[in-house]
């Protein structure tokens, strides 16, 4: 299979997974893998980024000298249950990093995904992504943050095995992940945005 043009060779057919795997690893942009189709990742807007990083360094933050650490949208996310290869906004990883056929890159074990909303993607985030994110073994939480309201809709996992929803409005609260037993309060979520100025 020819890599000089990763683009194009990935619209050409359906592709096995170590194809996608070789031609993604030459990419300079990140596609998404599910059934031997692939589809490009949009890119994001300044709120979305914004959020984004907050996240991310608040979660850095609150998990120092903790076993758990925060990843960004390079980290690789795969569920060999159902085949996805996905790059959510934020992921969250405790203990040893488990990664397919121990390559450390794809990772098999998050303890919680973040995904901020954008227009183009919310209907999916909310629906299929969901349900493909539900066969992770490892998964305890599911955050979903709008950039453009203060709206943090926020799923977790509880003993039975069923999802529970629970939808943050308030400015002035704070997202409790229990899974990692800390909070992010709001604020610090949308710092820098128009919804706290």
């Amino acid at each position: 299979m020819e890599l000089k043009e990763p683009a194009i060779a990935f619209y050409k057919q359906r592709l096995t997974i170590e194809e996608y795997l070789e031609i993604e690893d030459v990419s300079d942009e990140k596609h998404e893998y599910y059934k031997g189709e692939v589809s490009l990742m949009a890119g994001t807007k300044q709120l979305h980024n914004i959020v984004t990083i907050n996240i991310i360094t608040s979660l850095s933050i609150k998990l120092t000298g903790k076993s758990c650490r925060p990843y960004g949208s390079d980290a690789r996310i795969h569920i060999e249950e159902n085949t996805l290869f996905t790059y959510p906004d934020v992921s969250v990883f405790c203990g040893e990093l488990k990664t397919r056929n121990n390559d450390g890159m794809n990772n098999l074990n998050p303890i919680i995904i973040f995904e901020v909303l954008s227009p183009s993607t919310k209907a999916y985030d909310r629906g299929q992504k969901f349900e493909l994110y539900k066969a992770i073994p490892s998964l305890q939480e599911y955050i979903l943050v709008s950039p453009e309201e203060i709206l943090i809709e926020e799923w977790r996992k509880t003993e039975s095995g069923t999802w529970e929803l629970k939808i943050i409005t308030d400015r002035n609260e704070s997202l409790a992940l229990t899974s990692v037993a800390t909070e992010l309060p709001l604020m610090d979520i949308y710092k820098d945005t128009p919804l706290v100025l």
